[in-house]
């Protein structure tokens, strides 16, 4: 029986983790401490068990200076090639987003929202946006923050 395309790249994870602590020349010992996980879980992680929790996961990586990146994708369609969907920051300056700041001018004294906070001020302030106005940056935000929460795209 095939293993599943994830279970194939958290074996592959696994592997490159276990590569990377050989390379340092540091025991399954010693990552659990420094992790603060046990052994068993460095053995889980490095098999590329899926029931492992992302947080030991982070732990590990960086315990060892590796940086753990998720890449999310949606299916690919057999009518096209799967969209890419631009990164949306954990926390939205409104410094780096002229209409934005416009919107949220009752937000006195707050210097970033949540994604789901700019989403929900450009939603209700939709018919204040100058298209004509919004810089690259600005517009790529908007489209990610529509294909995170499922807006119509009318800008």
């Amino acid at each position: 029986m095939d293993r599943p395309r994830s279970a194939l790249e958290l074996a592959e994870l696994g592997a490159a983790v276990r590569a990377r602590r050989k390379s340092l020349r540091v025991s399954s010992t010693a990552l659990a401490e420094a992790s603060g996980i046990s052994r068993v879980t460095v053995h889980r992680i490095e098999l590329g068990v899926p029931t492992v929790a992302i947080g030991a996961w982070k732990r590990v990586a960086d315990a060892l200076g590796m940086t753990l990146l998720v890449k999310l994708e949606q299916a690919a369609k057999s009518d096209g090639p799967v969209p890419i969907v631009p990164s949306i920051p954990a926390r939205i300056s409104l410094a780096d987003y002229p209409q934005l700041h416009e919107l949220a001018w009752h937000a006195r004294g707050v210097g970033a929202l949540s994604p789901a906070e700019a989403f929900d001020i450009y939603e209700r302030n939709k018919r204040h946006l100058d298209a004509e106005q919004l810089d690259p940056r600005e517009r790529s935000l908007i489209d990610a923050l529509r294909i995170a929460f499922g807006a119509a795209d009318d800008v």
